[in-house]
């Protein structure tokens, strides 16, 4: 990017903001979706996970996420991975639950399963985003 004039480095940079603002908001259709087409509203269970799965990384991470992928010992960056893959799978198992309970249909599970895949790619990407050196200005 170093042959790209500044302008044309903030335009990239604002279009990838843009589309992980879309990923998120893809995300949080299908997680209505699933409840809303079906007529139950169980699935919005997985909700508080999703809330849940950042606040490790806020918390004991900080601003340093490179910690966080790192084979470090640091014990509080080991204790953040921790609560975050507890969050991940917890994601993953309501829905299987509720699904095996018979709560929920194959439909619901699906569109489920795909919103949190949607949001696993937003918040890695937003990861890699801010391990970049240009995004230090934001």
């Amino acid at each position: 990017m170093a042959q790209l004039s500044r302008s044309m480095v903030a335009c990239m940079h604002s279009a990838q903001l843009a589309l992980l603002a879309i990923l998120v908001s893809g995300g949080i259709v299908l997680q209505i979706l699933a409840c809303a087409l079906y007529g139950n509203w169980w699935p919005m269970l997985t909700v508080v996970m999703y809330v849940l799965l950042p606040m490790p990384l806020l918390f004991f991470a900080g601003n340093d996420s490179s910690s966080v992928m790192s084979d470090g010992t640091n014990a509080w960056a080991n204790f953040t991975k921790f609560l975050t893959g507890a969050s991940i799978v917890g994601s993953i198992a309501i829905p299987s639950i509720l699904k095996h309970a018979g709560i929920i249909g194959w439909g619901a599970l699906a569109m489920e399963l795909s919103s949190f895949a949607i949001f696993a790619v937003a918040i890695l990407w937003c990861l890699q985003m801010s391990n970049e050196h240009e995004y230090s200005a934001f």
